[in-house]
Parts: C-alpha cells; sequence; structure tokens
C-alpha cells in the first residue's frame, strides 16, 4: 500500500495522517519541542504503529511553524512544503464534506479563512486561542496543562464570573436571552473558586473565537463554519462555543479529527 504522509509541525506537538486514495488511514500525534525531531519521530511512529515500511510512503507534504526546519527530505521520502493556510482550508472541507466553508483554526492564536475547491482565503487572525487560555489560567490558577485545566473548568460555572444580559437589565432585548454573556469577568469578586476561574477563561476564549468566526462568516456570505485544531478536542468546546450557533443562526461543524484538519489539508494541497 502506497500512502501520501501529511505532517503539520507546530511548536511543541506534530500531527501526521496517512492518506490512501483519498481516505485517511493512519494518524498520530507526536509531543517534542524540536521540530526536526518532532517531524522525524512522527514519521517513526506511523510507520511503526501501522505495520508499515519506509518505502511505502510515496510524499510526505509538511506544514505547520516549525516546517521550515527539516532542510533535507525526511528519512530519504520525497518532502514538499505546503502552505499552512492552504492546508487549513483543504483539510476542513475534507472533513465537513462541503465545497466552500469558513475554516477556523483554533491553535495557540485563531485563523479565520474561507475556502473553496479553488482557494483559501486568510480572512483575518485572532490572538485569542490556546496561548491566551494557558496563558490566563497559569497566572489566575497557576495551572498550565491544558487538560487539567479542562478539568477543573468541568466543575466550575462561568456564570459566578461573567456578567449576564439579566444581570444588567430585566427589559428583554430582540434577539438575545437573558443568559448572553454581556461581560465576560465581568462580575467583579474578591475571592472565587480555582474551578470557575478556569470555566471562565475557557468560555472567554471559545466565546471570542466564535463571535469572530460568525462574523467573518457573514462578510463571506457563507453560513457553514468548521472548526479544526487542537481546542476543538475539549469537551468546553461543546459546551460554550456551540450555543452560539443557535444565538446567531448559524451552521457550526466540529468534525471527527479536527485536530488532524492541517496535517490532512498538507496532503491534499500537494495533489
Amino acid at each position: 500500500m502506497k500512502i501520501k504522509v501529511g505532517l503539520d509541525i507546530g511548536g511543541s506537538t506534530t500531527k501526521i495522517v496517512g492518506i490512501n486514495d483519498g481516505k485517511l488511514v493512519a494518524k498520530a500525534i507526536v509531543k517534542a519541542a524540536d521540530p526536526v525531531a518532532s517531524a522525524y519521530g512522527a514519521v517513526g511512529k506511523l510507520v511503526n504503529d501501522n505495520n508499515l515500511k519506509i518505502e511505502d510512503i510515496e510524499q510526505i507534504n509538511m506544514t505547520g511553524v516549525g516546517a521550515s526546519f527539516p532542510t533535507a527530505p525526511i528519512l530519504g521520502i520525497k518532502t514538499v512544503s505546503v502552505k499552512e493556510f492552504m492546508a487549513t482550508g483543504l483539510g476542513g472541507l475534507y472533513l465537513s464534506g462541503l465545497e466552500k466553508a469558513v475554516v477556523v483554526s483554533m491553535g495557540t492564536g485563531t485563523a479565520y479563512l474561507y475556502a473553496n475547491k479553488d482557494e483559501v482565503t486568510h480572512i483575518i487572525g485572532s490572538g485569542v486561542g490556546g496561548g491566551t487560555l494557558i496563558g490566563l489560567c497559569n497566572s489566575a490558577v497557576g495551572v498550565a496543562d491544558p487538560v487539567r485545566l479542562s478539568e477543573l473548568a468541568e466543575t466550575g460555572d462561568p456564570n459566578n464570573l461573567d456578567l449576564t444580559i439579566g444581570d444588567i437589565t430585566k427589559d428583554a432585548i430582540p434577539g438575545l436571552p437573558m443568559n448572553a454573556t454581556a461581560a465576560n469577568f465581568g462580575k467583579a469578586l474578591d475571592a472565587v473558586k480555582k474551578e470557575d476561574v478556569s470555566a471562565g477563561v475557557f468560555n472567554l476564549v471559545y466565546q471570542s473565537i466564535g463571535t469572530m468566526s460568525v462574523l467573518a462568516s457573514r462578510c463571506c456570505g457563507v453560513n457553514d463554519i468548521v472548526y479544526t485544531g487542537q481546542l476543538t478536542s475539549f469537551k468546553q468546546c461543546r459546551d460554550y462555543l456551540m450555543p452560539f450557533k443557535d444565538l446567531y443562526n448559524a451552521n457550526f461543524i466540529i468534525p471527527e479529527d479536527a485536530v488532524f484538519a492541517t496535517a490532512i489539508g498538507s496532503c491534499l494541497a500537494g495533489e
């Protein structure tokens, strides 16, 4: 079986996929601070975990912030670089089955893209993303591990920190439910539980991303929004992001394997 491999080389993690005849047949995540070690390690893991041989890989397409570091063909296999926005856009379309959409890449920061089968356009970017989540939580509760933060947030309540429409007015506002957020962290309290703070930060990040994605979709005249990237893997993504689809009448899609969208798209971009 001949496969094409896609690598998304990040700052601390690398996602790798194998695609054969347009179908995803293998995937893995490798953690390493060094992008070269991460790239080689990811290819080795994919080969080992799927009983492959080096000669089964016909080509490696790599993208991501660390893609410029490997300067030679990886393990002697033909290796090419792919633009990250193109890879993310095509990967979002592949996973969602759509022909056009706004594709949102939630990484350290967040990128908002318009994608169709012919082109991928960068609409705008935001510094609010996973880096914001980890940095704020580390400052506020002394925890930087995102998995641990997600566990803390599960037992927390952002309403203990956020002001809602109902907190500031008893009069109905057309189009806005009374439980809609009026101000993230708007309740100035002297003492709050770390679980509530963690939940509040997750809520702030996902609501900010949701607001921006709706604006991006309206600018493009496209109602379908596909979310990709590492932040899709947390339970809070569905808890805090998905309610925006009803609030703004947009179609939010978090596809299976959304974490691997950019790696998948790197394969498709090279076809």
